[in-house]
């Protein structure tokens, strides 16, 4: 098991890490609309926000030496579907052909009270 943590993405806010590996797949943890720098939340819109969750995302995945097209999964929570159509152009523009499996749920609430988090889970080489 390979622990993953790099400082171009968010410090975990809680008792988590932001991805591990076991067995040639990485389990990301949600990430939210934290910027890496500065901590402080990106939220002037729900485009401007899922750019930087996805940001976040691809940082994460750089640190494991993989990239978008091994994602295998992702789950989007959101807090209003009446914003998926936004969210989902910003998401879909980090992705070629290679579409992973995905669920979009609403939920009450997130962390930080965000409108937007995303998890993945994708194939790597370690």
């Amino acid at each position: 098991m390979t622990i993953i943590n790099t400082p171009n993405a968010p410090a975990p806010i809680g008792p988590y890490n932001q991805a591990i590996i076991h067995n040639g797949i990485m389990y990301m943890s949600g990430q939210i609309a934290l910027h890496p720098t500065t901590g402080e939340l990106v939220t002037t819109n729900i485009k401007a926000e899922t750019k930087q969750v996805m940001d976040n995302i691809a940082a994460i995945l750089a640190a494991a030496n993989t990239n978008f097209n091994n994602i295998i999964k992702t789950t989007i929570f959101i807090t209003d579907m009446k914003q998926f159509a936004e969210i989902n152009e910003v998401y879909g523009s980090y992705f070629n052909s290679h579409y992973p499996a995905r669920e979009t749920v609403q939920v009450s609430a997130l962390p930080k009270f965000v409108n937007v988090e995303i998890s993945i889970t994708v194939v790597v080489n370690g």
